[in-house]
């Protein structure tokens, strides 16, 4: 049966991959235009190597390496679905977060987009599509000249911490499209880093250091396993089974993909008691999240954190594709 799964599960990948090869050699396409059928932000076609791509495992059965870049849209798009994984399956996985430098510069200028205020229709559509929080409105009043520096700065927030790293991921991402900030500039990374317990001025040292090494190794790393899309996520059991899942996909499929790697895995149940207990875990989520992680519909989890804040136990902001519930206004989560 495990075999069994595991070839499902491979043909499904391969599929997938040669969908996007096929696309990406008829056209060149810009990559902040995320395809919403396959559910991922392409990259320029770039040759996979020949060396061995195995993924060795650490302390925990499965490790995933997720790659991704904050202005990802798609990416923003799986926050609902990869917590829940996190929650229900953490004590067997381990997420390896990789950058995939998804904007250069502005170079890539065919698709539809020439300038950054051509992403913005996009950005709203996308928004709708995944039902996350997104103003697209960003690209028109504050764009962004290339996501590598919020890349970089993931990279030296990583050398303080993993577990902070993530969360900076997460404020950085917030900032961008709830608060229309440009992640590219100094002065909201070293905000959001603030925000998530780093140290700004090692962070500043490791930026213009070593971070920029680790953010090419990210990138060399991905042409190894062949990475152009994001979000990716390659699953391993530390041997040659590995899958992958390319784009954003229901919860089942990442699920699928852990399970076939290591069927002993036994799901947490999701305490949910308390309406607020996820803001515990979580302090900050929007309805699609809520709804995700507690197995509820779109509507409900809407109508539930709506009267949570009526009653002065959550705070919100809102904006024009939707809205973002925290206990804290000025905390955030991984």
């Amino acid at each position: 049966m495990k075999r069994l799964s595991l070839l499902l599960i491979l043909i499904c990948s391969i599929n997938c991959q040669s969908q996007i090869n096929s696309k990406m050699s008829t056209s060149k396409t810009n990559p902040l235009l995320c395809d919403p059928e396959t559910g991922t932000c392409e990259m320029p076609a770039n040759e996979k190597t020949n060396k061995n791509n195995t993924i060795p495992t650490e302390n925990k059965p499965v490790k995933i390496i997720y790659y991704t870049d904050p202005i990802c849209s798609s990416c923003w798009g799986i926050e609902p679905q990869l917590r829940k994984l996190k929650l229900e399956y953490g004590t067997y996985i381990d997420i390896d977060y990789r950058m995939g430098g998804l904007l250069p510069d502005w170079s890539y200028n065919s698709g539809g987009i020439s300038k950054p205020s051509d992403v913005a229709h996009h950005w709203d559509a996308a928004s709708l599509h995944y039902e996350m929080p997104i103003d697209g409105n960003v690209w028109i009043e504050n764009p962004l000249d290339s996501s590598y520096p919020s890349c970089i700065a993931m990279k030296a927030a990583q050398i303080q911490s993993k577990d902070k790293a993530v969360k900076f991921m997460r404020i950085l991402r917030e900032k961008l499209y709830l608060e229309k900030k440009n992640i590219a500039k100094w002065e909201n990374i070293s905000e959001a880093a603030s925000l998530a317990g780093l140290d700004t001025k090692k962070l500043k040292s490791d930026y213009e250091g070593d971070a920029k090494l680790l953010f090419q190794e990210d990138l060399n790393y991905a042409r190894t396993l062949g990475v152009r899309g994001f979000p990716t996520l390659c699953f391993s059991d530390g041997t040659n089974n590995q899958l992958t899942v390319y784009g954003s996909k229901p919860y089942a499929s990442y699920e699928n993909a852990l399970l076939a790697l290591y069927p002993e895995a036994k799901k947490k149940k999701i305490a949910n008691e308390n309406p607020l207990s996820l803001f515990e875990i979580y302090p900050t989520l929007a309805p699609k999240e809520y709804a995700v992680l507690l197995d509820i519909s779109y509507d409900e989890a809407k109508d539930i954190l709506e009267n949570l804040f009526k009653n002065g136990e959550l705070n919100k902001k809102s904006i024009k594709n939707g809205v973002l519930y925290s206990p804290d206004k000025n905390q955030s989560s991984e």
